[in-house]
């Protein structure tokens, strides 16, 4: 049996990995010809990420991050507002990809040739290339993320949804830091935002003390209509869908980001954010497929569900994904009856955790009732960002 695999992100990676243990023949096909990196970005990592690296047969994946035992909500003036214990680790984006692709073959990973389209029939399914050949396989996992085009064929009428907000995000050394407050996961709640800090590894995963990073992650509103347009287009007037590459940011709207960071967030936060060269903008997003099984395609990760940041699922869900798609595949005969039970497993649990994100992010514009109320005391926030308790209740 072949499998394709459609994206060569972390999604991608443990399907095939998981896969070729059941004795598969995979193929992963990644529309970027360069290495892929997260810029840095930092990951929150969860007992259920944990174990389905042991599944994918990566035993022993070394130090993955930075050990936290503390969660620490400050106050405007930077004095501890609260204080939750909640050991967990962090680690970034790079150091895990780079964990999954090193078992996976290279002569399988095929880096710039993204899959463009589909054909599929009773037996089997064909993919068209972005370098115009086609490959025949058995299935297909849609593992091409946030703006998948797997998703967009099978599925027209499902677009992502604009939760209202963006995430500027940022990273600092360590020895750049200005205050002890590393070695914590701090808050800090100004009215109708959020902005949140955790240690990861330094360059090249160095978890020395002094050699680290810290990555932050501000929640902001911004109008649809109007404040987000402006913030999408770059210095020669260009507007950017989605998203926009950090360098292309404006300066003002940069320098004004700066600004706001003295007028409301602790000094050593404000510090923080003055400190980063050249902090990257996310409009917020979250979608829902009402199908993750399609014929002899499989949606997986961001191609089936994004889920706004505050669980820190995005990476962990890939991860159960994949990991219940290879078990189903593994308990039935057919790739139809394999399908069909990894979509009854995951559709509800994709729809709980976007759920739980919606009302971790209720805080985050003006307040609109007793959920965004909620969402906004320090106790919650610190018990219920990036915790995945609510799937075992």
């Amino acid at each position: 049996m072949r499998a394709i695999v459609a994206g060569g992100s972390m999604g991608g990676l443990f399907a095939g990995l998981l896969l070729r243990r059941l004795g598969w023949e995979v193929s992963v096909f990644e529309r970027v010809g360069s290495p892929l990196s997260g810029r840095g970005a930092g990951i929150v990592t969860h007992p259920q990420l944990l174990a389905a690296l042991l599944e994918a047969g990566v035993s022993d994946p070394g130090e993955l991050g930075v050990a936290m035992e503390w969660r620490v909500t400050l106050d405007r003036d930077g004095h501890e507002l609260g204080r939750h214990r909640r050991p967990q680790v962090a680690t970034s984006w790079d150091r895990l990809f780079a964990v999954l692709r090193a078992p996976f073959p290279d002569a399988e990973y095929r880096g710039g040739r993204g899959v463009v389209g589909l054909a599929q029939d009773a037996v089997g399914v064909t993919v068209r290339l972005s370098d115009g050949s086609e490959e025949r396989a058995d299935l297909l996992i849609a593992a091409d993320g946030f703006r998948s085009t797997l998703r967009a064929a099978l599925l027209p009428e499902v677009a992502p949804r604009y939760a209202g907000y963006v995430g500027w995000r940022g990273m600092l050394a360590e020895a750049e830091m200005p205050s002890a407050i590393f070695p914590d996961f701090v808050f800090h709640l100004p009215p109708g935002e959020q902005i949140i800090g955790y240690p990861v590894a330094g360059a090249g995963n160095d978890l020395r003390p002094g050699h680290r990073r810290f990555n932050w992650v501000w929640y902001r509103p911004a109008d649809e209509a109007t404040v987000l347009p402006a913030m999408l287009t770059d210095t020669t007037g260009q507007r950017h869908e989605l998203a926009i590459p950090p360098p292309l940011i404006a300066p003002a709207t940069t320098a004004a980001l700066r600004a706001d960071a003295e007028r409301l967030l602790p000094p050593a936060l404000a510090e923080m954010v003055r400190r980063t060269t050249q902090p990257f903008l996310q409009p917020i997003y979250d979608l829902e497929c009402p199908r993750i099984a399609l014929g002899r395609v499989a949606l997986v990760g961001d191609a089936a569900f994004i889920a706004r940041p505050h669980v820190g699922a995005g990476v962990t869900k890939a991860a159960e994904d994949a990991l219940a798609l290879a078990r189903a595949l593994g308990a039935h005969a057919g790739v139809g009856a394999a399908l069909a039970a990894y979509e009854a497993e995951r559709l509800p649990v994709g729809r709980r955790i976007v759920a739980q994100a919606r009302e971790l992010g209720a805080c985050i514009g003006p307040a609109l009732g007793p959920a965004a109320e909620r969402s906004r005391r320090p106790e919650v926030v610190m018990a219920e960002t990036a915790v995945l308790d609510f799937l075992a209740a």
